[in-house]
């Protein structure tokens, strides 16, 4: 997959592109791979910010008056295993939430921010978790995508926490 990614770094103490734009390229590069769309070029957003502005928009765009850990936007309604378009939308990442809840599960942030990514990107080309058939579907392709990134299943359950399912809050 040709993907063109723009990196907008807009707040939350976020490391600069240099640090961030591999994690992302091999991330979405994996996902693409994974997803069998080498032959379409794309274009995809990413802002890493801060929980105050995921939080405006959480609860402008979801009803939901609080921060979350990523936010997709897609340009496009596109159904999950359709080919993307040209412009696939938006990641919205909060650094501050990121942090705390890898810190909580005790895993790499490099990881959990990776997997964030790879969520939302999977949310662009129409996966979501609205049903338990749909949440399985999206959970086992994240699963596989992450595996080829050398990162642990981040659905297993937390040890200390056996309520936590390990799901993003999207």
């Amino acid at each position: 997959m040709h993907l063109h990614i723009d990196i907008a770094i807009e707040g939350g103490g976020w490391p600069g592109d240099a640090e961030v734009r591999p994690l992302v390229e091999r991330a979405l590069t994996v996902a693409g791979d994974h997803l069998g769309l080498g032959g379409h070029a794309s274009e995809v957003s990413l802002v890493l910010t801060d929980d105050a502005t995921v939080r405006t928009l959480n609860a402008r765009w979801r009803g939901k008056d609080t921060p979350t850990n990523v936010l997709s936007f897609p340009a496009y309604p596109v159904a999950a295993g359709d080919p993307p378009g040209p412009l696939l939308g938006d990641i919205v990442l909060a650094r501050e939430t990121i942090a705390r809840e890898a810190a909580i599960d005790g895993k790499p942030f490099d990881a959990h921010f990776r997997h964030l990514i790879v969520h939302g990107f999977l949310h662009l080309l129409g996966y979501d978790h609205q049903s338990d058939k749909d949440a399985e579907q999206m959970e086992r392709l994240e699963r596989a995508i992450l595996a080829d990134l050398g990162i642990s299943d981040p659905y297993a359950p937390v040890l200390d926490d056996p309520k936590d399912d390990g799901r993003p809050t999207t």
